[in-house]
């Protein structure tokens, strides 16, 4: 697996993470929470993964350009929840492509939603598509659910092609210190102590994600489910919605084995162990 030796990355411009896998985001400087929309490019057709917001589709737009596709080989959008920060450009994305094709992808519950963003294009859930959508070229995208991480309807894309798992908000961070690759010194992988830095940097991107996780998914439950779908998928690369991608095999492990440890998320962290249910019984 590569390493995520990238310090000399262009945020100007499209970067291409896997053959044929674009990085169309930007480089918020003063935003903690960095949005990631993606481009895969199959021969002459194309589908991005959670476009972004409103405000941002003119920076999306311009990188997809750049890597010499027309508006119109785009032929789905796909969205893995339903926030605005995925969701709130796809009418912008509707009138660029023009035709009549376009399908918006995602679960059901998440399409109830979607639908209140004005969209025109017909509604396709992952259902009616049996958990895979299909090139013209016959590579597939296969569409893994991951319940309440953080919503109902929340999933996963995974390109067998390239390898790349697109998992939405897991694996995502928030943090003002942000670099498009996760990149960890080898002494970061064995600390033992996250809460007070031995080399005392002002940021420590594992507590990025960590604390990310402990806000925004429902339950450790949750996240425990989730993480057993990633584990049972043979990626090479993960390409969150926020944060950073991570392709380096020691990073992933690390810090997998971190978020299958945390015990206060969501409701849990809120509750405590002492406020759980009782009927009484």
């Amino acid at each position: 697996m590569p390493k995520s030796h990238h310090t000399d990355t262009n945020y100007e411009s499209a970067v291409e993470i896997a053959p044929g896998i674009f990085w169309v985001g930007f480089y918020d400087a003063p935003s903690g929470l960095h949005c990631n929309p993606y481009l895969i490019i199959d021969e002459d057709e194309a589908v991005v993964i959670d476009g972004g917001s409103r405000p941002d589709f003119a920076t999306v737009m311009l990188k997809i350009l750049q890597t010499g596709l027309f508006p119109r080989q785009i032929k789905a959008l796909i969205y893995q929840h339903y926030d605005p920060d995925l969701c709130g450009s796809a009418p912008n994305f509707e009138d660029a492509i023009g035709h009549d094709d376009l399908q918006i992808i995602s679960a059901s519950e998440n399409l109830m939603f979607i639908r209140h963003y004005a969209v025109s294009s017909p509604l396709i859930s992952l259902s009616k598509l049996k958990f895979e959508y299909q090139f013209s070229s016959g590579r597939k995208l296969q569409f893994i659910t991951t319940p309440y991480s953080h919503s109902a309807g929340s999933f996963m894309t995974f390109d067998p092609h390239s390898g790349v798992l697109f998992t939405s908000d897991l694996f995502g961070s928030y943090g003002v210190s942000w670099q498009l690759y996760l990149q960890l010194a080898a002494e970061c992988i064995e600390c033992q102590n996250l809460s007070q830095c031995p080399r005392r940097l002002p940021n420590c991107p594992v507590n990025d994600i960590l604390n990310f996780h402990r806000k925004i998914m429902t339950s450790t439950r949750a996240l425990g489910h989730s993480l057993e779908q990633i584990a049972k998928t043979p990626f090479k690369i993960l390409a969150p919605q926020h944060g950073s991608v991570i392709n380096d095999k020691e990073i992933i492990e690390y810090v997998s084995k971190l978020l299958a440890a945390l015990k206060d998320v969501g409701i849990d962290g809120l509750l405590g162990e002492s406020e759980r249910f009782d009927d009484g019984n």
